[in-house]
C-alpha cells in the first residue's frame, strides 16, 4: 500500500496554511509545488519528480489527488524543443508526456514556472498587497524600494512556458532573491525546504502590506461623493432585494445566471468615493480576477436614494451600453481563430450606497466572483495609495479571457444539470413532500430556498444539501404577508431572485361538517388557499421583474376533485388551490410563467401532516390502524402501490425539468390510480 511522500505531505500542509488566509491568495488562485526523489516502480531506481497543484484546484483545500505529478528530468528537457513564445501554448500538451504514472490532476499553465525554476519548493500566489505593487504605475521602482535585492521584478507576461524561463533566468541572475513580483499579476517565492518557502512567501506578503500601510496616502479613493453614502443596513438590504431580480434578468440576457449580493464595508466605501468610476472602468488586472469578473463591472451612476423606477430605467440603459462596449472590445481584439464571444453581460454590477451584485453559472461561481472583486478593490486601494493603479492593458486581458487554453479548460467542465441556474423556493420544505421535492430539485442543479415554520429542521436540510451555495433556510408562516415577502427577499439576496416556486405548505383537520368549527375552516384556508395565493403573488412580482419566465407548482390533492368523507375544510381549500392553478396559468402566461399542479393521495410516510394528527383521524374514519394507513391507501388504488414523497417530487421535476416547456394549467395525479379522482 502506497504512503504519502514526505515532500507531498509538507507541500499539502504549506498549501493549507497559505490558502486558509485570504490575505495570501484568492480562492482557487495560485499554486504551489515541491520537488523530490522517488522510486521508479518499473526500474526500481530513483527518479526526480515534481508535485504541483493541478489545474482548477484550491490551495486551502488541496488534496494529494489534486496534485499533478511529473518527471522533472523530462519536464526540463522540454527546453530543448521549445519552439518560442509564439508557439508556447503547444508546450501544455507536452506536459502530458512528462507525467509520472497516472499523473494525478491535469497540469496547469503554471507548471513550467514550477519546473524550470531551480528551487525545491515554489509558491505562486495572488495576495492583494503583492498585486497592488504589481499594478502600480511605478511598480518596479516600488518593489526595489520595498524589498531591496530580496525580491526581483518580472515585467508582465502572460502565464506560460516563456514566463517560467523568464523567472528561472531572473532567479539565476539574482542569487540573493527569495522571490519575484510579477508585473500586473502576483508574486512567486521559493525555498530549499517547504518551511523556508512558506516563510519567504509570507515575508513578501507581510512586507508589502506594511510598506503600503506606512507609505500610503490616506483616502486613496478620493473624497466621499455627497449622496453616495451607504444606506442604513435594513433599508440598504431591502433596496438590494428589490433590485436583485431586475439586475439578474439583465445579467442573464445571453444565458441564465445565479446571483449573489455583497455589501461588505470595503465595497460600500469604494462606491462612496470620488475615484470609483475611473478605477472601475480600468478593470481588474490579475488573470484570476478578470476571468471571474470580466474585463470591467457595470457601475450605476445614481445615489441610493434615487427613485426605484429611475434606477431600474438607468440600469437598463447602462446594461445596453455595457453590451455594446463589450461587443466592441471583443471585435477590437478577436482574431479569426478566437473562440466565439461567450456573452456580453456583466458579471459584476456595482450600485453605490447599496453594494455589489455578482453573477455566475452557479451560486459558488457568483459568490467567488464577488470575492475576487473585493480583492480587486483592495488591490486598487493599495496601488492608488502608493502610486497610480495601472492594470495590464485590454489587449492582454483579451488574450487571456479568450485564450484557446482557457477555452479548452471550459470545454472539459461537466455539462450543466437540468435545473442549473434555477432558483427554487419550496414552502413546507422541512418534511414529507416538501423535503423530498427540495432534495430532488437540488439534486437536479437548482439552488433552493427552504421556507418552513420549523427553522431548525429547514436549516438541517439546507446543511444536508450543501450549505449556502446550494440551499438557504428561512422561517416562514405562509399566512403572514410580510413573512412571505421577506422569504422572497432572502431568496433575492442569496441567489438573485426566484424562478420556481412550489406551494407545498399545508395541514389537515378531518371532521364531519357538523363538527367543523369556523376556526378549523379558517386555519385550513389560511394556510393553503391564502398561503398559496400570497406565495404565488410574490413569486409573480419577482419573476415579472426578472423577465426570465418561471414555474409555479401547487401541491394540491386528489381531494381537490374527490368528495372524501369528513373532509369539508381540507377538500374545499384544496379545490381552491386547484382553481388557483387554472386562474394563474391563464393570467401569467404572457410573462412566460407556467403554473401547474400535482394531485397526490395517501402520502403517509414522512408526512408532517399525517404525523400531526391527520393520520390518526383518517385511520379512524376508515377503521384501520394508523400504522396500516399507507398500505390501506395503496390497496384501494388501481395500481395497488403506496405513494411516497419521492413520487410527488418526481412529478414536480417532470413539470419543471425542461421537457414540458409548453404545458401550463395542468394537474398531474400522483395517486397510484384513483378512478373517482380522474380529471374530466
Amino acid at each position: 500500500m502506497s504512503s504519502t511522500h514526505p515532500e507531498v505531505a509538507a507541500l499539502l500542509a504549506r498549501s493549507h496554511e497559505l490558502g486558509a488566509d485570504p490575505r495570501n491568495t484568492n480562492y482557487a488562485g495560485g499554486n504551489a509545488s515541491a520537488k523530490g526523489e522517488a522510486t521508479d516502480p518499473v526500474t526500481g531506481g530513483s527518479v526526480p519528480l515534481m508535485w504541483v497543484k493541478g489545474s482548477g484546484g484550491d490551495l486551502g483545500t488541496l488534496t494529494e489527488a489534486g496534485l499533478a505529478v511529473l518527471r522533472l528530468d523530462r519536464l526540463r528537457a522540454l527546453v530543448d524543443v521549445y519552439p518560442g513564445v509564439d508557439r508556447e501554448d503547444e508546450m501544455v500538451g507536452a506536459f502530458d508526456h512528462c507525467l509520472h504514472g497516472k499523473g494525478g490532476a491535469a497540469p496547469s499553465i503554471d507548471t513550467a514556472m514550477h519546473g524550470l525554476v531551480e528551487a525545491a519548493h515554489i509558491d505562486h500566489l495572488h495576495p492583494d498587497a503583492g498585486i497592488a505593487l504589481a499594478t502600480a504605475a511605478d511598480g518596479e521602482a516600488l518593489t526595489a524600494e520595498c524589498f531591496g535585492d530580496q525580491v526581483a521584478w518580472v515585467p508582465w507576461r502572460r502565464p506560460g512556458f516563456q514566463l517560467g524561463l523568464d523567472i528561472a533566468a531572473i532567479k539565476e541572475a539574482n542569487p540573493s532573491a527569495i522571490g519575484v513580483v510579477l508585473g500586473g499579476h502576483g508574486i512567486t517565492a521559493w525555498g530549499a525546504t517547504s518551511e523556508e518557502c512558506a516563510r519567504n512567501s509570507l515575508h513578501i506578503i507581510r512586507t508589502a502590506e506594511k510598506f503600503i500601510a506606512e507609505r500610503g496616502r490616506p483616502e486613496p479613493f478620493g473624497p466621499v461623493i455627497e449622496g453616495f453614502e451607504p444606506l442604513p443596513e435594513e433599508q440598504r438590504r431591502r433596496r438590494a432585494a428589490e433590485l436583485a431580480p431586475v439586475i439578474r434578468g439583465l445579467a442573464s440576457t445571453d444565458r441564465p445566471q445565479v446571483g449573489h449580493f455583497d455589501d461588505a464595508p470595503e465595497v460600500l466605501e469604494f462606491l462612496a468615493r470620488e475615484n470609483h468610476p475611473r478605477l472601475a472602468a480600468l478593470g481588474t488586472s490579475c488573470p484570476d480576477h478578470f476571468l471571474r469578473t470580466k474585463v470591467r463591472p457595470l457601475v450605476l451612476d445614481l445615489g441610493p436614494d434615487a427613485d426605484l423606477d429611475e434606477v431600474v430605467a438607468r440600469l437598463k440603459e447602462l446594461h445596453e451600453r455595457y453590451r455594446e462596449d463589450y461587443r466592441a472590445y471583443y471585435d477590437r481584439f478577436a482574431e479569426p481563430d478566437s473562440p466565439a464571444m461567450r456573452g456580453a453581460d456583466p458579471a459584476i454590477v456595482l450600485v453605490p450606497g447599496i453594494g455589489m451584485f455578482s453573477f455566475g453559472k452557479d451560486a459558488q461561481t457568483a459568490r467567488v466572483a464577488a470575492e475576487f472583486y473585493r480583492n480587486a478593490i483592495n488591490v486598487m486601494r493599495g496601488a492608488e495609495s502608493i502610486s497610480t493603479y495601472q492594470p495590464i492593458d485590454e489587449a492582454e486581458k483579451f488574450r487571456i479571457e479568450y485564450w484557446a487554453l482557457e477555452e479548452a479548460k471550459l470545454a472539459r467542465m461537466p455539462g450543466p444539470k437540468p435545473l442549473a441556474t434555477r432558483v427554487a423556493l419550496v414552502t413546507g420544505a422541512s418534511s414529507g413532500i416538501g423535503k423530498a421535492t427540495a432534495q430532488r430539485l437540488s439534486a437536479e442543479g437548482a439552488c433552493v430556498v427552504l421556507a418552513d415554520l420549523d427553522l431548525d429542521n429547514a436549516q438541517a436540510l439546507a446543511d444536508e444539501l450543501g450549505g449556502p451555495d446550494k440551499a438557504v433556510a428561512v422561517r416562514v408562516d405562509v399566512t403572514d404577508e410580510e413573512q412571505i415577502a421577506e422569504a422572497f427577499r432572502a431568496a433575492a439576496l442569496a441567489f438573485g431572485g426566484v424562478d420556481l416556486v412550489v406551494n407545498n405548505a399545508g395541514l389537515s383537520i378531518s371532521k364531519p361538517l357538523l363538527e367543523t368549527t369556523v376556526a378549523d375552516w379558517d386555519l385550513q384556508h389560511d394556510v393553503m388557499a391564502r398561503g398559496s395565493f400570497l406565495a404565488s403573488r410574490e413569486a409573480a412580482r419577482v419573476m415579472v421583474a426578472q423577465g426570465m419566465g418561471g414555474d409555479i407548482v401547487y401541491i394540491a390533492s386528489k381531494n381537490s376533485v374527490f368528495a372524501g368523507p369528513n373532509n369539508v375544510a381540507y377538500g374545499a381549500t384544496k379545490a381552491d388551490q386547484a382553481h388557483q392553478v387554472r386562474l394563474l396559468a391563464a393570467e401569467l402566461g404572457e410573462h412566460g410563467i407556467r403554473v401547474n399542479g400535482v394531485n397526490p393521495d395517501g402520502v403517509v410516510r414522512g408526512s408532517g401532516i399525517f404525523a400531526g394528527g391527520w393520520g390518526a383521524q383518517r385511520a379512524k374514519v376508515y377503521g384501520v390502524e394508523e400504522d396500516e394507513l399507507g398500505a390501506f391507501y395503496a390497496q384501494r388504488t388501481i395500481l395497488k402501490r403506496e405513494v411516497l414523497p419521492e413520487h410527488v417530487a418526481a412529478a414536480v421535476f417532470a413539470l419543471v425539468g425542461g421537457d414540458l416547456t409548453h404545458t401550463t394549467g395542468l394537474h398531474v395525479p400522483v395517486d397510484a390510480g384513483v378512478a373517482a379522482a380522474f380529471l374530466r
